[in-house]
């Protein structure tokens, strides 16, 4: 096995919001991401993607466990010299591309800001390569002196892409990159991060909540249920032959293009709404939601083991393999 761009071991994230009560957005995540690889990491709303992406990132402390970077241990507590050092290898797209620009800001300086932090470069080279990702992302350097309010969506989004993109970082986590465009801007994000990934030898952890737009993407996929990873694998293998209850339902969540087809369903419809992280009882977090529960589901949660007898590297955390 190749030595990991990034991988992350018991990481562990809680939030105190007072009163005795904790918050468990992430709890004891160990994953590993390979060099030039998409990661897919995928579940509901309130599953803690986001949460994992920001704090191997650093825009959250760790409460416990550990990140490295290329076999480099990263620190629990980013400081702002963390912040300038990495920032060169690692970067962040985030989900609202409505929040995430400066408004008061050209684009120009928004896409040559980190340019002028983590580079000592001069003016014209600044000015150069923000005209040059610019155009690599879709857009034109007459785009520069204009404000993000005067852009679609879609368009923001590239920017955001720019932005991140021009100190070429080994690292990127994409948060949700497309949720908040419209479905015809979608496939053209995902195929424009796609062809930057080729053209760059990029590893990216590309966060979303539908399965099948991460199948695309993404060469592994580890699904995520209420802080902790429950299945991992190769894309299409999860994808087609997924094992633990709760990713089978979400793919199934899915809408289906072909009207004639008809798949298979454990359940009409996913039971309930995702529990609150605060207080989580004990087992296994899917338990009061799983149409395939048993007794021991609901007293000690079943550890992320490899699954035998496949051929493909699997690992699922459920009783029905175990």
């Amino acid at each position: 096995m190749t030595e990991a761009l990034v991988e992350t071991k018991l990481l562990t994230k809680h939030f105190e919001i007072g009163k005795g009560q904790t918050v468990h957005a992430l709890d004891d995540v160990s994953l590993r991401i390979e060099p030039k690889e998409i990661l897919g990491l995928v579940g509901e709303s309130g599953s803690g993607k986001s949460t994992y992406g920001k704090t191997l990132i650093g825009l959250h402390a760790k409460t416990s466990g550990d990140a490295w970077l290329r076999g480099e241990k990263l620190p629990q507590r980013y400081k702002r010299l963390h912040f300038q050092k990495l920032g060169r290898d690692m970067q962040m797209i985030f989900q609202d591309p409505y929040s995430s620009l400066n408004p008061r800001m050209t684009v120009g300086e928004i896409i040559g800001e980190g340019l002028r932090l983590h580079r000592e470069v001069s003016g014209s080279e600044v000015q150069d390569r923000t005209v040059e990702w610019l155009r690599r992302v879709g857009l034109n350097a007459d785009h520069m002196s204009r404000y993000p309010h005067e852009f679609s969506g879609g368009q923001r989004q590239r920017i955001g892409i720019a932005r991140a993109l021009v100190l070429e970082p080994e690292f990127v986590v994409c948060d949700e990159p497309i949720s908040a465009l419209d479905v015809s801007v979608q496939a053209q994000v995902v195929n424009l991060l796609d062809e930057l990934k080729a053209s760059m030898g990029l590893t990216l952890l590309f966060i979303a909540h539908d399965l099948s737009i991460v199948r695309y993407v993404s060469d592994r996929i580890a699904v995520m249920y209420l802080g902790c990873v429950i299945e991992t694998g190769p894309a299409n293998s999860v994808f087609f032959d997924a094992k633990h209850p709760y990713t089978e339902l979400l793919i199934q969540s899915n809408p289906e293009p072909d009207p004639k087809s008809e798949r298979t369903r454990l359940s009409t419809r996913m039971k309930g709404e995702i529990p609150s992280p605060v207080n989580i009882a004990p087992g296994c977090r899917f338990a009061q939601r799983c149409p395939k529960v048993m007794d021991v589901c609901r007293e000690q949660a079943p550890d992320l083991l490899p699954l035998e007898g496949v051929s493909e590297e699997r690992h699922v955390a459920c009783y029905l393999y175990q």
